[in-house]
């Protein structure tokens, strides 16, 4: 079979493409990374030398325009995502473009109907819904494993969002970014609980900047924050269960990812061991209880939900490549199982329903 060609722009050694992107395709017999497009010749040059790519560029359109590429990864900061995105699209090329999907509800839609009118084939990678994990505990919910599902809480910590950051980094911080802990971390948690629980029928919210400034470690100096650390959400989801999740910057003594469905016949448990709160790379831990059980007790995973990935892939890397994975299934039969642009818009849409019920005190409708 003919390989797929992929090309990553933003895939700088050391960056987020090159520990999760890079080596899932690595593992898929499917795929093949033909470029990779930076900034600057020298660096696109040493990542294509050291990911095995036989074109390097220092101008995405270059890689956008090349015949051999059939798949345009867009990997970089927030900010540039709508004008990389829309290139591809208008290239014919199929995008999977990095969560957020703009830094605004505004660019999201603009993206989405350019890809509907195009009738192009579109990647978000909100990348926890194909974790196996929680492929696993959406059918468990769906088969009655908790029975009617009564509510559901989560917390989790951002872990990047604390006292101190780098230069490199500093940009998570400031709201106009588009990479804050409310739109990564808690959005792919949220998304997660989306897919395997449904929508929310009405939100209420509160956001708040517990530390105003940041101490920038590799220059010495202090930042203002504009990007709330600490989120609280809680509503009444489309099937009725009452639903509360909080997300903290930084991280936790205790705790940095706990999620429970508790319903009338049971309850489940995901958690993440260690100081990684972040639910899209964590290597989850899954434990259920139900009937005459008196605790939870950890549950095995099937086989089935791995079956596409290698079980050795871990970390960022395993739910990219369960992506990438499904990509290619959709690519080879026609259908559209993955979410794509239309849905980035739902999830930009919840996003602005969070802030207007934190900012007015007043419940929201998400969509």
């Amino acid at each position: 079979m003919r390989k797929i060609g992929v090309g990553i722009i933003g895939a700088s050694t050391g960056g987020w493409a090159s520990i999760s992107h890079v080596p899932a395709l690595r593992a898929l017999d499917e795929f093949e990374l033909r470029a990779v497009a930076t900034t600057r010749r020298a660096s696109a040059e040493a990542a294509a030398k050291e990911y095995g790519a036989p074109l390097a560029f220092d101008n995405a359109a270059e890689l956008v325009a090349h015949p051999d590429i059939d798949v345009v990864v867009v990997a970089v900061k927030v900010v540039h995502h709508k004008a990389l995105a829309s290139a591809a699209l208008a290239a014919g090329k199929v995008v999977y473009c990095e969560w957020p999907l703009g830094v605004s509800l505004e660019e999201a839609v603009s993206l989405a109907d350019q890809a509907a009118i195009a009738r192009a084939r579109t990647v978000i990678g909100l990348q926890s819904r194909n974790a196996p994990v929680i492929r696993h505990v959406r059918d468990l919910v769906a088969e009655g494993y908790v029975g009617r599902v009564l509510g559901t809480t989560m917390v989790g910590s951002g872990v990047a969002w604390g006292a101190e950051t780098t230069s490199a980094q500093a940009y998570t911080f400031d709201s106009a970014g588009g990479a804050t802990a409310l739109t990564v971390p808690a959005l792919h948690a949220l998304d997660a609980m989306d897919f395997v629980l449904g929508d929310f029928a009405e939100i209420s919210a509160r956001l708040a900047t517990a530390r105003t400034e940041v101490r920038v470690t590799d220059t010495g100096g202090t930042l203002p924050v504009t990007a709330p650390d600490q989120i609280s959400v809680a509503g009444t989801l489309t099937q009725g269960a009452t639903a509360a999740v909080y997300y903290r910057g930084a991280f936790s003594r205790g705790d940095n990812f706990r999620w429970e469905i508790n319903g009338t016949e049971g309850d489940l448990v995901v958690t993440a061991p260690g100081v990684n709160g972040n639910l899209q790379v964590a290597d989850l831990v899954l434990q259920g209880g139900r009937g005459a059980d008196t605790a939870v007790a950890e549950l095995t995973v099937p086989e089935a939900y791995y079956s596409r990935v290698p079980r050795t892939l871990t970390g960022p890397a395993h739910n990219v490549a369960q992506t990438y994975a499904t990509l290619a299934e959709d690519l080879g039969s026609g259908a559209t199982t993955l979410v794509g642009f239309d849905h980035a818009v739902r999830q930009h849409r919840l996003i602005e329903a969070i802030r207007t019920a934190s900012l007015t005190g007043s419940a929201q409708t998400p969509n």
